[in-house]
């Protein structure tokens, strides 16, 4: 459904992305990779959101590196620019949907999902931010800082994002203020990921498909 294309970041250089496309006029989504990569999974996530009514675009974090092995995707994720890709690749998304859309939300997963709080923080365009199981440093996006509405998905059994740690993100975004959806399901880090038939949950992913979708329907 979708294709590759091009589109300036703030600073002027280029980078590509994958682009599924609505219909002009449209809501638009910008969706963040895990640390695999710009891979057929996350594609296919656009090309999801396109079917569902969003103009929909990835952002390729990695510049075309692409693994299935946890530690060269350690690796690249490590050697991953945070800022830059929040400051650049992903707010040039977001700016790039916006002559496409009407307003435009950011989404991602685990490290994608850190990032979507990052953006919530830095990408004053960003006007919803929904993460899947990701919390960056506090010194780089605090939760706390975040203005726009808000919903993450976090799982129970995650080693890499514990409940306290999800509690402490929610109690900072309510004690700044903030009125956040957080859920919270009894599965494993990545039940999202369909293609990792060891963690998917399939249950628990429609439930947070549904909630998503209609979050995004009605803040964008």
């Amino acid at each position: 459904m979708g294709q590759m294309i091009s589109f300036p970041r703030p600073d002027g250089e280029t980078i590509h992305g994958y682009l599924a496309s609505a219909g002009e006029n449209r809501p638009g989504i910008v969706v963040i990779q895990e640390w695999w990569g710009l891979n057929d999974q996350i594609c296919g996530v656009a090309d999801r959101f396109a079917r569902a009514g969003f103009n929909a675009l990835a952002p390729d974090l990695y510049q075309g590196r692409v693994t299935q092995e946890p530690d060269e995707a350690r690796h690249m994720m490590t050697g991953l620019d945070f800022p830059g890709a929040t400051h650049q690749d992903i707010r040039g998304a977001v700016r790039h949907l916006q002559t496409l859309s009407g307003k435009v939300g950011v989404m991602g997963f685990c490290m994608g999902g850190a990032l979507s709080i990052a953006a919530a923080v830095h990408v004053p365009e960003a006007a919803a931010a929904v993460c899947f199981y990701g919390i960056p440093p506090k010194a780089f996006a605090d939760p706390a800082e975040i203005r726009l509405p808000f919903q993450a998905h976090f799982a129970n059994n995650d080693h890499s994002f514990t409940k306290e740690a999800v509690d402490a993100l929610e109690q900072a975004m309510h004690a700044a203020g903030a009125t956040p959806e957080i859920f919270r399901y009894d599965a494993d880090h990545a039940f999202f990921n369909e293609r990792r038939a060891d963690v998917y949950d399939a249950k628990c992913a429609s439930l947070a498909w549904e909630r998503m979708i209609t979050f995004l329907a009605k803040n964008l």
